[in-house]
């Protein structure tokens, strides 16, 4: 199993490296006022990625602060104490 994985992330990397190689053409994005930016087409499409990923992940935030707070409401009326600190050692050590 472990072969397997190590032969799919090889064959994932090989054809995305594929990939950058046959798209090294200048592509233009147009900004507003005019502005454009120029850059080969591979990079123009990894910082669209990155950026949609930043974008989403930003938009995730406020969803998983909700459900932190609801998850330690449910803990402290479950044990009836505040929840403990995850940086103090466990007893006994």
């Amino acid at each position: 199993m472990k072969y397997l994985t190590w032969l799919l992330k090889a064959a994932i990397f090989f054809t995305l490296f594929a990939f950058a190689l046959n798209n090294q053409q200048d592509a233009a994005v147009h900004f507003f006022f005019g502005t454009e930016w120029r850059a080969p087409l591979v990079l123009v499409l990894l910082a669209a990625f990155a950026l949609g990923v930043a974008v989403g992940a930003l938009g995730m935030v406020p969803r998983w602060w909700k459900h932190r707070r609801a998850a330690r409401r449910a803990h402290k009326a479950a044990t009836g104490s505040p929840t403990p600190d995850l940086e103090a050692p466990p007893h006994g050590l």
